[in-house]
């Protein structure tokens, strides 16, 4: 008896959440969305999604030919504008920018999608250098770009959308960019839940909503095989002799291999990843966490969750054993 009430319950709380799901946020036409990271990938298709559903696109790019390519693709309602998250002072322009634009409106999403993944390689392989210029990009910058629009953000009550990644859950390889994907994963809780509680919650009472989008393995440029393995290349030449003697040659070409195979086995469909962020921005009750890709659903957040040693050992079964390696 107790059971069914149980499941009945359990089901009723489940249709309730869908339903509040589904419902969407009214007068989108007037509401303005700034997304970084617009020149390809998830940013460039997002910008045009929200786009073509009517709201006021504010579409930072890296480089004008970029942004010349986005505004060709998309209506006369998309903004574009050149953004350098590693630059306090473009920041502080693209800023100024986006306040001219929203005016009392204030700005209703903020989506930080800037990122990069190279250099990539283990750990040992890599400088201070290697790592700060990833976080710098994915981090650093992400953090300095909400500080600054957070204030047009709160006047919206509106929401931030941080693109994480699974590899924020399981730090699969070495480099900045796990480090930054965890990083940005407690940045975006930090805002949401403030000292440790909903209820004091800094942004809460604004009305201000986070959500954090964790994509597994899409086709992006971020994993284009050939930039990744000539990266390997160039890193491994600047080993010195015992470091490259204790990998052995034939654990950069297996590496070299995985990144190939990583491609292909990442999905074409960035759309997954670009509704969660549509639905982030445009539902009434966002989530506060959104995993894209069967890979992020079937093996890596349910990976996240297990034991350190059985992660390991799975982990393990992948990765290419260094020569002098146990």
């Amino acid at each position: 008896m107790w059971l069914y009430v149980v499941a009945v319950l359990l089901g009723l709380l489940l249709l309730r959440r869908w339903h509040r799901e589904r419902q969407t946020v009214p007068r989108l036409s007037e509401k303005h969305v700034l997304i970084t990271g617009c020149d390809s990938g998830f940013g460039n298709l997002l910008a045009q999604q929200l786009d073509a559903r009517g709201l006021r696109v504010l579409a930072a790019c890296l480089t004008e030919a970029g942004a010349a390519q986005l505004r060709a693709a998309a209506s006369d309602r998309l903004q574009t504008v050149l953004l350098d998250v590693t630059s306090s002072q473009s920041i502080a322009d693209v800023t100024a920018w986006v306040r001219e634009r929203v005016g009392d409106r204030g700005l209703w999403g903020l989506v930080n999608n800037a990122g990069i993944a190279i250099p990539t390689a283990p750990n040992e392989w890599l400088t201070k250098e290697d790592f700060v210029k990833v976080l710098d990009v994915n981090l650093v910058g992400l953090v300095e770009v909400t500080l600054s629009l957070l204030p047009l953000v709160r006047r919206a009550r509106g929401r931030v959308v941080n693109v994480a990644s699974v590899m924020g859950r399981v730090s699969f390889f070495g480099g900045g960019y796990c480090i930054s994907k965890y990083g940005v994963e407690a940045f975006s809780d930090s805002l949401r839940y403030g000292c440790g509680s909903p209820r004091s919650s800094p942004l809460r009472p604004f009305g201000v909503r986070v959500s954090i989008i964790e994509p597994g393995g899409f086709q992006t440029g971020m994993i284009d095989p050939a930039p990744l393995v000539k990266g390997f290349v160039r890193l491994w030449e600047r080993l010195p002799a015992e470091a490259q003697a204790a990998y052995g040659r034939p654990y950069l070409d297996k590496y070299a291999k995985s990144s190939t195979l990583l491609h292909r086995l990442s999905s074409s469909r960035l759309s997954h990843v670009t509704d969660a962020m549509a639905h982030a921005l445009l539902s009434r009750c966002p989530r506060s966490r959104y995993a894209a890709g069967w890979d992020a659903r079937l093996i890596f957040l349910p990976l996240s969750y297990c034991p350190a040693w059985l992660s390991d050992t799975i982990l393990g079964l992948f990765l290419p054993v260094p020569a002098r390696g146990i």
